[in-house]
C-alpha cells in the first residue's frame, strides 16, 4: 500500500480540489470524507475510484477488496485534505452519476427551488430516503449537491434515491405530461390545508428558497399548494422541518 506523508504532495493537492464544484464537474468526480459515509459508498457499490486513509482503518474488513485502489496518509495529509475540524481521517474518490431525468418518473419526488443552505438540502435528502422517495431534484439557484457540508448532512442517503439537478420548470411540464400531480408549499393560509391531501404513491412536492419561499412562476403550474397550519407562535417552519412534514403525510 502507497503511503503519502507530506500535505504538499501533489496527488493530495489535486485530492483536495474535488471538494470545489468547479474541479468536480471537469474531473467528473468528487471527494466524500467520514468512515460511515465511505462504508455506506462501498455497501451501495458506488463507483470508487480510490481511498485514502490514516492507519486507523487498515484493517476494516469492507476495505479488503479495494487495497489496490487505497493509499495510506499521514494524519498531517488528512487535516489537509478535511472539510471539518476533527477529521475522521478517510476518504473516497467517487465518480459523479450521470445527471439525466427519469425518461418516465414513478414514485415521490421532491423538488427543491432555490433551497441554498447546504445543511437544509442534505437534511431533506435524508429525510426523502427516510420516506421512501425515489428521488430529489436540485432546481437553478439550489446548492450543489456535492458541496462537502451537503455531503456530510446526506449521511449517505445519495447512494439510496436518485440525486439530481435540473431546470424545474422542464421537470414540472414533464411531471404533468404523464398526469402526475405536483404540490407546492406555500406559507399562506389561503392555500390548502395538507391534511386534506389523500396520501399518493406517485406525486412530486415543491419546497422554495429559506427567505422567499418558492417562486410565484412555480406556484402558478402546480396542481395544489399545500400549507402546514402554524398553532404557536412562529411565524414559519425551517424549510427542511416543513418538508418532512409534508413529505411523511403525502407518501402513501
Amino acid at each position: 500500500m502507497r503511503y503519502i506523508e507530506s500535505p504538499k504532495n501533489e496527488q493530495i493537492k489535486q485530492v483536495k480540489k474535488l471538494t470545489q464544484k468547479k474541479y468536480q464537474r471537469r474531473e467528473g468526480k468528487y471527494l466524500l470524507e467520514d468512515w460511515h459515509l465511505v462504508a455506506d459508498a462501498i455497501r451501495a457499490q458506488a463507483p470508487i475510484e480510490a481511498i485514502y486513509t490514516t492507519a486507523k482503518y487498515t484493517n476494516e474488513p469492507l476495505l479488503r477488496r479495494f487495497y489496490a485502489k487505497t493509499t495510506l496518509i499521514s494524519p498531517e495529509v488528512a487535516k489537509a485534505l478535511t472539510a471539518t475540524e476533527t477529521p475522521q481521517g478517510i476518504f473516497a474518490v467517487i465518480t459523479l452519476p450521470k445527471q439525466v431525468l427519469p425518461q418516465h418518473f414513478d414514485g415521490a419526488w421532491l423538488l427543491l427551488d432555490r433551497v441554498q443552505d447546504p445543511g437544509n438540502v442534505g437534511t431533506m435528502v435524508r429525510t426523502a430516503d427516510a420516506a421512501g422517495f425515489a428521488g430529489v431534484i436540485l432546481g437553478n439557484g439550489s446548492v450543489d449537491e456535492y458541496n462537502p457540508k451537503v455531503l456530510r448532512s446526506m449521511q449517505g442517503s445519495q447512494f439510496h434515491l436518485s440525486v439530481l439537478h435540473a431546470d424545474l420548470n422542464e421537470v414540472i411540464t414533464r411531471l404533468q405530461a404523464q398526469k402526475m400531480p405536483v404540490y407546492g408549499s406555500e406559507l399562506n393560509e389561503q392555500a390548502l390545508p395538507y391534511r386534506e391531501v389523500t396520501p399518493l404513491n406517485d406525486f412530486a412536492l415543491i419546497v422554495g428558497n429559506e427567505g422567499h419561499g418558492m417562486s410565484d412562476d412555480l406556484l402558478t403550474k402546480t396542481d395544489h399548494n399545500l400549507y402546514i397550519p402554524i398553532k404557536g407562535q412562529a411565524e414559519s417552519l425551517n424549510v427542511a422541518v416543513a418538508a418532512g412534514v409534508l413529505m411523511f403525510w403525502l407518501r402513501k
